[in-house]
């Protein structure tokens, strides 16, 4: 059986953080700065709703306690049994409160991972996903990391105004998460977290990960499906003066074979934003080619970076053909 780790240098673990939980409010500010690294403005919300609490219930304790000190000096039993009732009844409510305060320190923190605007996960959160997912084993042999623009974004800003801009943002926000989805293949069963891998990469660009992939080959044809899926949008609903300019994007790929985890691990950060590099120059490149708006490429990892695989998209063409 495993041992316990005992840290006995004032109950700091390995890493010099102290584990002791905070005994006053002085320390649970200091706790939550430290550990939830919230911004300035989800730290005042926390720490202002932790103060209301814990003044009102210190306020019902002292309250208890006068009450009580009364029922003994005038005898009243059936004035002590229903205090201790009460006092029962705030023992449940102090345990409400902790969980309470779980779920305000839940809520805040996922929404510090969060892009205001669009709802999708920020582009540091994300990176960390990604990292995570290249440093475990996978059963999968592919995955694929895209990049996404939005073509010509600046002028809808400077012709139609910011306002319109912001909604063709969170509109192809929306068709992104519904279209580049993980359970295409094989994640069903790893639940609704592992199915959230799309961020907001920029002020028009957006990213994703694609982590179960049976070949190369479909990642293109899910990036494909969601720039038909924005050009198909009716985009008058969302401004009718969008009708004569529909939106359109533009969408780098780069597709990861998977091999032995140990090719990975130590150097999964470094790998993670070379895709994302590789991603933002391949939709770039994408830019220049006007009759596609979706490029691709195939890597493998060699040294601790990342290598071409040649020919992986010679039958993309052969593909596409024999859908049309």
């Amino acid at each position: 059986m495993a041992m316990a780790q005992v840290f006995p240098a004032g109950d700091l673990d390995p890493r010099g953080v102290d584990t002791r939980p905070p005994r006053s409010v002085a320390d649970l500010r200091s706790w939550v700065r430290d550990r939830l690294g919230l911004d300035e403005g989800s730290e005042s919300e926390l720490f202002h709703a932790i103060e209301t609490v814990v003044a009102s219930q210190r306020q019902l304790v002292e309250e208890s306690k006068h009450e009580a000190i009364r029922a003994l000096s005038e005898g009243f039993a059936d004035k002590m049994a229903r205090l201790q009732g009460q006092l029962t009844e705030k023992d449940v409510t102090v345990s409400n409160i902790a969980r309470y305060f779980e779920e305000v320190v839940a809520e805040l923190t996922e929404k510090s991972h969060r892009d205001p605007k669009t709802k999708l996960l920020n582009f540091d959160w994300f990176m960390e996903r990604v990292e995570s997912f290249l440093a475990v084993e996978q059963r999968v042999r592919w995955c694929g990391v895209g990049v996404v623009d939005i073509t010509s974004f600046k002028s809808y800003n400077d012709t139609l105004g910011h306002n319109v801009g912001d909604k063709i943002i969170e509109r192809v926000a929306h068709i992104l998460s519904d279209q580049i989805r993980s359970e295409d293949f094989l994640a069903l069963e790893r639940g609704g977290e592992a199915r959230d891998l799309h961020a907001r990469f920029g002020g028009d660009e957006f990213c994703f990960l694609i982590p179960d992939l049976p070949g190369c080959l479909e990642a293109v044809e899910i990036a494909e499906r969601f720039k038909e899926a924005v050009e198909a949008h009716d985009w008058s609903r969302d401004d009718r003066r969008l009708a004569a300019r529909p939106v359109r994007v533009d969408v780098g790929v780069v597709c990861l074979r998977l091999g032995a985890v140990a090719e990975r691990r130590g150097v999964a950060r470094k790998l993670a934003t070379e895709l994302i590099h590789r991603a933002d120059q391949l939709m770039y490149d994408a830019k220049g080619r006007k009759a596609d708006h979706v490029h691709p490429t195939a890597v493998r990892v060699q040294h601790g970076g990342l290598v071409d695989i040649p020919a992986a998209f010679d039958t993309r063409a052969r593909a596409v053909a024999t859908r049309s």
